[in-house]
């Protein structure tokens, strides 16, 4: 089986590696919009477009599934795309949303949702958890952590002064945290001890896993025979960041 993993940039590598990891595939094919990151930043009309074209980049390779590693394209483009293309097309913000229901069975447990400013701005963490009875929710834009993973400061001052920014107003630790970012996955460790290690962490790729499991009855019997990288601009930097993240 041959998947196709699109993220706007380098984040979703992190979604990859849950993929790679859980043998889920015997061949995957991952397409960066290198040239045109962070998307988290644009307006709809136009993350829908360029969504729209990742499927022409996509076509001639012919996979069977299309996973959409980034959360600011499956808030504001997963329909269309799907409306555009006869394979599966998942998202990560539903299983993100479902993860959360499986690990938490106490709807007045507080969640944080940390994400790019578009993402947040969508509300549909928010709207989706909602509907299934979550309304302790407090939600956060906090986009500096892009550019803080990509400089690779997975620990230290500057990532600790950034969580002081962000969540200094916050009484006590979330139940649960959704990493509303492909990103985020990579400062993980950092952010739960900041948090004192009290806080259920919500992984994208961990959840698509589950997802795909569970809803596309997908299971672990292929060995990952084939890994291509491709990005609309400076692929060499991407396979680089690859080699280094999924090591």
């Amino acid at each position: 089986m041959r998947a196709g993993v699109f993220d706007s940039g380098v984040g979703g590598l992190s979604v990859l590696k849950s993929l790679i990891n859980a043998k889920l595939f015997k061949e995957i094919i991952y397409y960066g919009d290198t040239a045109r990151v962070p998307y988290g930043v644009k307006d709809k009309q136009t993350i829908v477009q360029f969504s729209l074209e990742a499927l022409d980049f996509f076509a001639p390779h012919h996979i069977d599934i299309l996973i959409v590693a980034c959360n600011t394209v499956s808030a504001y483009a997963l329909e269309e795309m799907q409306a555009k293309c006869s394979i599966p097309i998942v998202g990560v913000i539903e299983p993100g949303v479902l993860a959360v229901q499986n690990k938490l069975t106490d709807t007045d447990s507080q969640i944080l949702i940390i994400a790019t400013r578009a993402t947040i701005a969508s509300s549909q963490y928010e709207t989706r958890l909602r509907n299934i009875g979550f309304w302790n929710l407090t939600s956060l834009a906090t986009g500096l952590f892009v550019p803080i993973v990509e400089e690779g400061l997975l620990e230290g001052a500057v990532l600790e002064s950034a969580f002081d920014y962000y969540f200094s107003s916050l009484a006590t630790p979330p139940k649960a945290i959704i990493l509303g970012c492909t990103h985020f996955p990579l400062i993980a460790p950092a952010l739960s001890s900041y948090f004192k290690n009290q806080s259920i962490l919500i992984h994208s790729g961990e959840a698509i896993v589950e997802y795909l499991e569970r809803h596309l009855h997908l299971s672990s019997r292929y060995g990952l025979e084939s890994l291509q990288f491709y990005a609309s601009d400076n692929p060499a930097m991407l396979t680089q960041i690859a080699q280094k993240w999924l090591s």
